[in-house]
């Protein structure tokens, strides 16, 4: 089963990837790995979901924004590799949370991602990681995940 039929089978679809908001580009290939910049749990529309977690945000929504962000970073790997088959492996992920300081669930939330990227790619997308609480991201967006890829 190809990676898209995986996303199909979840009841999702590739939103277009997102352009970057600064001087940045949304990755960059050496070798065999690809290095994907942070992307935010930005909506198809444009629409950014924003707020701090532990606060105004619970551990679910901020779940459902990592599962977002996750989809998109899915885009970018399909722009920059044109198919989602090329990826080897899913190597790392950094999930940065938007949290209040005494919250301590960074790990749930930037599961949304996690489990994504194991339903998609399946064994392959078994990855390390670290999940951190900041105390403001860009645009007071809920979450930022960065990944690198392993690719054919």
């Amino acid at each position: 089963m190809t990676p898209y039929q995986r996303l199909a089978d979840l009841g999702l679809a590739l939103p277009p990837a997102p352009k970057p908001v600064a001087t940045y580009v949304p990755f960059v290939q050496e070798g065999n790995l690809l290095f994907l910049s942070g992307q935010g749990p930005r909506e198809a529309d444009g629409r950014q979901r924003t707020g701090k977690v532990g606060d105004e945000i619970g551990v679910a929504q901020a779940y459902d924004d990592a599962r977002l962000t996750g989809l998109n970073l899915l885009a970018v790997m399909h722009e920059a590799l044109g198919d989602l088959a090329r990826v080897r492996r899913v190597v790392k992920l950094l999930g940065m949370v938007n949290a209040v300081p005494d919250f301590g669930d960074h790990p749930k939330v930037i599961n949304g991602c996690s489990d994504l990227f194991v339903a998609v790619f399946g064994e392959a997308g078994h990855h390390a990681r670290s999940a951190v609480g900041f105390g403001s991201l860009p645009n007071n967006i809920t979450v930022e995940i960065e990944a690198i890829v392993a690719v054919d």
